[in-house]
């Protein structure tokens, strides 16, 4: 018996990996069960601007494992306008057929199967995107509306798209489940280009499969967490991973390490090291300072020595002019007797 399961579950391993991301809408799981009832609880808000609910589910391991919960969440569109289309349950062939969830430009046929907060059913009255922002509808949606403020009310669609589900049935078509055939916007939505659960949200299902509480034959159909109170990011909200923004934040923190301009300015002011260099040194200007504050050994030679060094400089031969005064032996001195008889006659 435990061959035959290990054969069955390697050999839906291997359907998955041929069904490529485009058509990500494949059945994988087959079983004569049907799933248990919807929980009902409530949705956590929408804590961040761009992010997207996915509403919980039943999904199906191994016969020891059943039937287990996967928690709804918040979680970042892969991109600007792709919008989630959830997985459901079908009744096919005597069986119970698992359809998986996938991303798209629109929402597909998810069995009219109503999940709530947007998914009523029919398509998906939760919001719409606006160009490159997602806009939420908080008739529908709960939103933390001090962080995200695109916001709108629209209550016309929310009754459009209901599908009455008093008994909370998790599977479309069989006996006692939902009756809805896919729409012509759905039927269209079905052929479009789609991509597969992203690898956060891949993560989030097997984090549920291994946790004992979430499984139904322990919780008869009261999980312990029937919607995750943190969205499911990448480690940045952390930041939002996540939300990108954050894509350009490394690149800006990057700019300024990277100026070599401003790293080589010590270099730059540095100079007295670039002094050893033979430019700086032949700079007769700054070399010949020393040698004038030196001549005490020239003034000990005659005037004559000292002057062939001085014409070079034009304010150096002035001082010449000042020597007179210092002769004593000059003739200076007598006009200043002279003068000073002079000024005693007067």
């Amino acid at each position: 018996m435990k061959l035959f399961r290990s054969a069955r579950l390697l050999l839906l391993a291997f359907v998955m990996s041929l069904v490529p991301a485009s058509s990500f809408a494949g059945v994988f799981i087959s079983i004569s069960i049907a799933p248990p009832v919807l929980p009902v609880y409530v949705q956590p808000p929408c804590p961040y601007d761009g992010y997207m609910w996915t509403p919980g589910y039943w999904a199906y391991d191994d016969p020891d494992v059943g039937y287990y919960w996967v928690p709804g969440a918040w979680v970042p569109a892969p991109q600007p306008g792709y919008l989630w289309t959830p997985p459901y349950w079908g009744w096919e062939g005597g069986h119970y057929l698992f359809h998986g969830g996938y991303w798209g430009e629109h929402v597909g046929y998810y069995g009219g199967v109503n999940y709530g907060f947007g998914f009523m059913g029919v398509g998906f009255a939760g919001g719409e995107w606006r160009g490159g922002h997602f806009a939420y509808n908080t008739a529908i949606v709960n939103v933390n509306t001090t962080v995200v403020h695109n916001t709108y009310i629209n209550e016309t669609i929310v009754h459009n798209t209901t599908i009455v589900n008093n008994n909370h049935v998790a599977y479309a078509g069989g006996p006692g489940g939902i009756q809805h055939q896919p729409t012509a916007e759905e039927r269209t939505a079905m052929n479009e280009h789609h991509i597969a659960p992203t690898a956060v949200q891949q993560q989030h299902v097997q984090s549920a499969a291994k946790d004992p509480q979430q499984r139904f034959n322990a919780n008869h159909g009261h999980p312990a967490t029937v919607a995750a109170a943190r969205p499911m990011t990448a480690p940045a909200h952390t930041q939002p991973a996540g939300r990108p923004a954050e894509a350009a934040k490394p690149e800006a923190r990057s700019t300024p390490q990277s100026r070599p301009a401003q790293e080589s300015r010590p270099a730059q002011q540095s100079r007295p090291a670039q002094a050893s260099r033979p430019a700086p040194e032949s700079r007769p200007a700054q070399q010949a300072r020393p040698a004038q504050e030196a001549r005490p050994a020239q003034q000990s030679r005659p005037a004559a020595e000292s002057r062939p060094a001085q014409p070079a400089r034009p304010a150096q031969e002035s001082r010449p002019a000042a020597q007179p005064h210092a002769q004593p032996s000059h003739p200076a001195p007598k006009p200043q007797k002279e003068e000073k008889p002079k000024g005693r006659g007067r």
